[in-house]
């Protein structure tokens, strides 16, 4: 030591530490990517299940279309029944089998009317569900078909919204 030099003047600059890489990440960050890979799978899932819904849903009332247009011209009693059909199958995958299966004239309408169907079944258009497959084809020409196929997928769309 140089006894001439002041003894402050010989000290070195603090020097700072070096920057942290940026690899591996804090804790923070690998709980931060989890969480988001974590929302992405979900709503990933999530959009897939409501694509199949709506497929499904579509599947459903393009079915009751093709049932309209086979039968139309033809034979409107085979119409009404395969509509009864199909509104049967789909209260089957809506509701509890117990609660469905064993109904059938005025039950099966009234349950009709209670899970959407605002009394149009007991009391208005859907009341010929339960006695087309008993008559002749001759009396349903006057049947408003038109007005059946609506209040089946009015019916429909009520309910395939219900599923999970």
């Amino acid at each position: 030591m140089n006894p001439t030099v002041a003894p402050l003047l010989e000290l070195r600059d603090i020097h700072a530490a070096p920057a942290p890489g940026l690899w591996p990440p804090a804790p923070g960050w690998w709980l931060l990517a989890l969480l988001m890979a974590g929302t992405a799978v979900l709503l990933l899932l999530r959009l897939r299940r409501r694509l199949r819904k709506r497929r499904f849903r579509l599947q459903v009332m393009l079915e009751l279309d093709d049932i309209a247009k086979r039968y139309r011209s033809e034979n409107i009693r085979s119409l009404i029944t395969e509509t009864g059909i199909w509104l049967r199958r789909i209260a089957l995958r809506c509701y509890p089998v117990e609660q469905v299966a064993s109904l059938s004239g005025a039950a099966w309408l009234q349950f009709l009317d209670a899970t959407g169907g605002g009394g149009e079944f007991s009391n208005g258009t859907g009341r010929v569900l339960i006695t087309a497959p008993y008559s002749d084809n001759a009396h349903f020409q006057e049947v408003a078909v038109e007005a059946l196929l609506g209040l089946a997928r009015g019916w429909a769309g009520k309910n395939l919204e219900k599923l999970p």
